[in-house]
């Protein structure tokens, strides 16, 4: 990965967008895809798009979503001890004895996750896995009327770890779901407007708000847009580290490329091109079989406006929903080369239907 992608990548991680308050981060991704784009736009609650070759066609919209699972303040004790809600699927057990940031509108507040210490619980029964309402996060106020001047009820808050190169290409941190599928679609963006080869097609590049909390902005943005095709970005599964049952869950393991998905909202001509595409380009890919949902975007925008054939990538990913998720970089810099090859292999008035 270039040196200038791989800083934007890392920016965009470490800018915090909490679900539901993800303008900090749609800044950081317009200000990058303003580079190339003919034109941006946004709209009344933070849905991002960049386009390329206006008035083309068939329009194929490009999407991933914006926003990290988070927590909001929701009750302040006596003592000045804030107690929190979920926004999205944080994982109470793993929370515990976290630094955190809370994003006021003065700023931001420091506090940690307090961990009662085992010398104060021994001869106790074993402790079981935490509710979201047994946390509680110290911020250093002596009673609720100085955290209060410091916070307020609803402000969210994210966990403080950043991006870390660990091993050759693999990279840790909090929200890379789905900070890289944002960055896949910037990426495609600029591979399109850097090459010399031309494309029929109008390019809406999407980055979507509130996925974590039901898929709320691509059901907004999709019905606006109304493309032709979509292909979304988003994170997998990686089931390539002990205790995962891969009978359960799949083969996918980090470093063999990204997955696409087969059944459901993934329309088989669509997934049938990048399979094609893929090969040509010399892209791995791995394969993942859905049942009733894909729990991403593709659920929503595959049924707007009567139907919009969709293709899901992925990017295998381990310890999802944790401040410690694992991806590769050699993985995800394949996302955009398949995307900008699709891109370029729509012809004018192609539609994507099942032969029946």
């Amino acid at each position: 990965m270039n040196a200038d992608s791989l800083e934007f990548l890392e920016t965009l991680v470490n800018t915090p967008s909490p679900t539901g308050h993800e303008t900090r981060g749609q800044r950081v991704w317009l200000d990058r895809v303003s580079r190339w784009a003919q034109e941006t736009t946004h709209d009344a609650y933070g849905n991002c798009v960049a386009f390329l070759n206006r008035g083309g066609g068939p329009r194929i919209m490009l999407a991933a979503h914006a926003d990290e699972i988070a927590m909001g303040v929701n009750y302040i004790t006596s003592e000045g001890f804030i107690h929190v809600r979920k926004m999205g699927g944080i994982n109470p057990g793993i929370t515990r004895a976290q630094r955190a940031t809370i994003h006021t509108r003065n700023g931001p507040v420091l506090g940690v996750f307090g961990s009662v210490a085992p010398h104060l619980t021994r001869g106790e029964e074993p402790a079981k896995e935490p509710k979201i309402h047994d946390l509680f996060l110290d911020i250093g106020a002596s009673n609720r009327e100085e955290a209060l001047s410091l916070v307020r009820i609803g402000d969210p808050i994210t966990l403080n770890d950043r991006f870390e190169r660990l091993r050759g290409d693999l990279v840790v941190a909090r929200a890379l779901d789905n900070r890289i599928g944002t960055w896949a679609v910037a990426e495609t963006i600029r591979l399109l407007k850097e090459s010399d080869e031309p494309f029929a097609a109008e390019v809406c590049a999407v980055s979507n708000i509130q996925e974590e909390v039901g898929l709320l902005g691509a059901r907004q943005i999709a019905y606006t847009l109304k493309p032709d095709v979509a292909l979304v970005v988003d994170v997998t599964h990686a089931t390539d580290y002990p205790t995962i049952d891969q009978r359960q869950h799949g083969d996918i393991k980090v470093g063999r490329g990204p997955t696409v998905t087969h059944g459901g909202c993934n329309h088989p001509a669509v997934i049938a091109r990048l399979e094609d595409l893929a090969a040509a380009e010399g892209i791995p890919l791995q394969h993942e079989a859905m049942s009733s949902t894909s729990g991403t975007d593709t659920d929503v925008i595959f049924w707007t406006r009567g139907g919009i054939p969709c293709g899901l990538i992925s990017l295998p990913n381990r310890y999802m929903h944790s401040p410690v998720e694992v991806v590769s970089l050699k993985d995800l810099e394949a996302i955009p080369r398949l995307m900008a090859a699709f891109v370029r292999s729509v012809k004018p008035g192609e539609e994507f239907k099942v032969t029946i």
